[in-house]
């Protein structure tokens, strides 16, 4: 069964999440480690925790995906905002820890016109000042639409900047359809044209998730505007071949679609239906 769920906020703790999960047929989830706009993490008890992972044996949930928030900027030209970076990294790593099997997500940042060759430089050293070599959690760099001066907007940056990562084995890739889409990636008519290219840059292996959204723009606008399945450009049937691609089809797919629980409850169907 297609495993798939959506962004759902964790202001009411673990437990409350993962069961507002199962209530719409998700068997996974994204959340914010904090607020999306930067801050102070809230604190997490081990217990809520623990209560959470027992009821995902009940429930069948599993893969649940962190998401740092969007402040965070590893390549930013501005000193404070990088070491905003490199302290929520920290510890964000060292709480994700209590999951088993966490995998955290961030967007690889913008070099504010520092040149993405120094951008990638800035990003491969917070990485390589906050994994260490026990950890368990694997570190996801997610793919770009592109827009201003987004560093990722290209299978070739994210190749460059695992290169750099000492412990490259703790990193893999998170795949958004939107932003590979708007990044000039055609995944509707050319889908195995995009894993090959994928898979010779990257590595297949590498690719660990997917956040499964329509776009409002089409291929290679470099915008960035999430869009409801099957309502955008990329289309039902666009949907239909990536989610019954033997290559993408046992990978857990997370909804960040413009949606309340209902829509989202809507699209985990549907899209699970594409799938059998």
């Amino acid at each position: 069964m297609l495993r798939i769920g959506c962004h759902l906020s964790s202001s009411k703790g673990f437990l409350a999440m993962a069961q507002t999960a199962g209530s719409i047929g998700a068997t996974t989830f994204q959340f914010f480690t904090r607020n999306p706009r930067g801050g102070a993490a809230k604190q997490w008890q081990r217990e809520d925790v623990q209560t959470m992972l027992e009821y995902f044996e009940k429930a069948g949930i599993a893969k649940p995906l962190a998401h740092a928030p969007y402040t965070l900027n590893a390549c930013a030209k501005d000193e404070n905002i990088r070491r905003f970076a490199l302290e929520t990294f920290a510890d964000d790593l060292k709480r994700l820890e209590m999951i088993p099997g966490a995998m955290y997500n961030f967007h690889p940042g913008s070099h504010v016109g520092q040149g993405a060759e120094m951008g990638i430089n800035l990003i491969a050293d917070v990485l390589n000042r906050t994994l260490w070599k026990e950890q368990k959690t694997t570190v996801l760099l997610e793919t770009m639409a592109g827009k201003g001066s987004e560093v990722g907007r290209s299978f070739e940056e994210l190749r460059r900047i695992l290169d750099k990562v000492e412990l490259s084995e703790k990193m893999g890739v998170c795949l958004d359809t939107c932003h590979v889409w708007d990044g000039g990636y055609d995944i509707v008519e050319h889908l195995e044209d995009v894993l090959r290219e994928f898979d010779t840059v990257i590595g297949l292996e590498r690719l660990q998730a997917i956040h499964i959204n329509d776009s409002m723009n089409p291929c290679g606008a470099h915008k960035d505007r999430h869009e409801k399945i099957g309502q955008g450009c990329i289309g039902i049937e666009g949907f239909r071949r990536i989610v019954t691609h033997p290559q993408l089809k046992n990978l857990p797919f997370y909804l960040e679609t413009p949606n309340e629980l209902e829509g989202y409850r809507a699209e985990i169907e549907m899209l699970r239906n594409m799938a059998e």
